[in-house]
């Protein structure tokens, strides 16, 4: 078995080499892997950018789409390598449908926890930029960084990358 964690945050700006850092992770070990994807395609530039991804991966990857439910596919996923890409447009999801927020990202942690083999969890650092002008924009904001915080406390590794290149923020690489 791989030097891989139990539970790695990958955390990062738009275009920062997340995912595909993410990706390299969950590769060192066996095939096949799960890719748990939180995106919807709403649009047409929006389905191209996750045909590219899922074209980037290739086919030992086998895609759960996991929009609102995580909790549950983490939980039927939880003996497998799964690399859940990306907390932020799930919660994106959650808040736009009006979901339980708190309770929520408590099932998720549990999942989590509960988990036997790595996962690796991607999010955008979103605290960076400005605040948003709007009520629903600081809400998101807020609830990001409390999500990411959350989450980074059960981790083993936490990284930021930047440009590309990761930096460890908890544990080592």
């Amino acid at each position: 078995m791989s030097s891989v964690a139990k539970l790695t945050l990958v955390l990062g700006g738009a275009r920062s080499g997340k995912s595909r850092y993410a990706e390299s992770l969950i590769a060192k070990l066996p095939p096949p892997w799960i890719y748990v994807a939180t995106a919807e395609a709403g649009d047409a530039e929006m389905a191209e950018r996750i045909a590219r991804h899922r074209a980037r991966r290739g086919p030992n990857w086998r895609t759960i789409e996991a929009t609102h439910n995580l909790e549950q596919v983490l939980a039927a996923c939880r003996s497998e390598p799964v690399l859940v890409d990306c907390l932020t447009l799930w919660l994106s999801n959650l808040m736009l449908a009006n979901g339980a927020v708190e309770e929520e990202m408590t099932r998720v942690e549990k999942a989590l926890l509960a988990a036997t083999a790595p996962k690796v969890v991607v999010a955008n650092e979103v605290g960076y930029g400005i605040v948003p002008d709007h009520p629903l924009g600081r809400r998101f904001r807020d609830a990001q960084g409390i999500l990411n915080q959350r989450i980074a406390a059960l981790a083993d590794h936490v990284v930021l990358v930047v440009a590309g290149l990761p930096v460890p923020l908890k544990g080592t690489l």
